[in-house]
């Protein structure tokens, strides 16, 4: 049996180094499903990983909780889907706190909260009320040492001389150094490149494909109608030569016999 602790100080360690790939969160999130009998313990790894670093890693978690939740229902084991609609509350004042250190993470929350509401983890009368909390909660971004009025954007949405903390501003215990902010520019960079390519992407369910053609498709008309009509005529005609064609090439092997 594996050690609790090491079980524990392992999955801390890839919590705390998750970054815009997606292959650390699945590996994370394997990781947890590998012990799945230590599932209380896991879970409250996450909660205290994002009530103690820094914006970037608590918004790197927030987009792992997504991936996790559709891993563990795939793998089931749904007590982790419901440990995470009971503590959301904690986990979201956790990533965007009212105290603006995390305005610049409210999109985030926004972002996920949708997907999950979307996938059914959430209801969406709690969404609706989170979202009402956090509303709020983006006016704060000055509070951060970032220069833009509006926390309703990601750092990649925001020019640099926007994005690196002003000299002589008040300074917080939570304001970003200017690594901090590079590196969140560059995850955000890389989730939005995944997202754009994902929109061509087709979903493996079953007829995906055929119902992705068929929403595209416009409805039947009369163009489509006089296109139909001259193709079967076209079609008679090449199988009247076919037939005319036979007739004579058997017509002359009789004349040979």
């Amino acid at each position: 049996m594996a050690d609790p602790f090491e079980v524990r100080m392992r999955f801390t360690s890839q919590l705390q180094h998750l970054n815009a790939s997606v292959t650390s969160a699945q590996k994370a999130a394997q990781y947890a499903l590998r012990f799945r009998d230590m599932d209380e313990d896991l879970h409250s790894c996450i909660l205290e990983q994002l009530e103690r670093n820094n914006m970037n890693i608590r918004a790197n978690i927030m987009y792992f909780i997504e991936h996790f939740l559709d891993m563990a229902q795939r793998d089931g084991h749904p007590d982790y889907i419901r440990m995470m609609q009971r503590d959301i509350i904690r986990v979201v004042d956790a990533v965007a706190p009212d105290d603006g250190s995390g305005a610049a993470n409210v999109k985030v929350v926004r972002k996920v909260l949708q997907g999950l509401q979307g996938k059914g983890y959430l209801e969406s009368q709690a969404v609706s009320q989170i979202e009402d909390v956090i509303k709020e909660r983006e006016t704060n971004v000055e509070d951060l040492g970032l220069a833009s009025p509006n926390g309703d954007v990601e750092m990649t949405d925001m020019p640099p001389s926007q994005t690196i903390p002003k000299p002589g501003r008040r300074s917080t215990s939570h304001q970003l150094d200017k690594r901090q902010i590079e590196q969140r520019i560059e995850e955000d960079r890389e989730r939005h490149k995944r997202e754009r390519e994902s929109i061509w992407a087709v979903p493996k369910a079953e007829n995906a494909e055929m119902n992705k053609l068929w929403e595209e498709t416009s409805d039947f008309g009369e163009d489509d109608d006089r296109l139909l009509t001259e193709e079967l005529d076209d079609f008679q005609k090449e199988m009247e030569i076919q037939s005319s064609c036979q007739h004579h090439h058997g017509a002359a092997n009789g004349n040979r016999h």
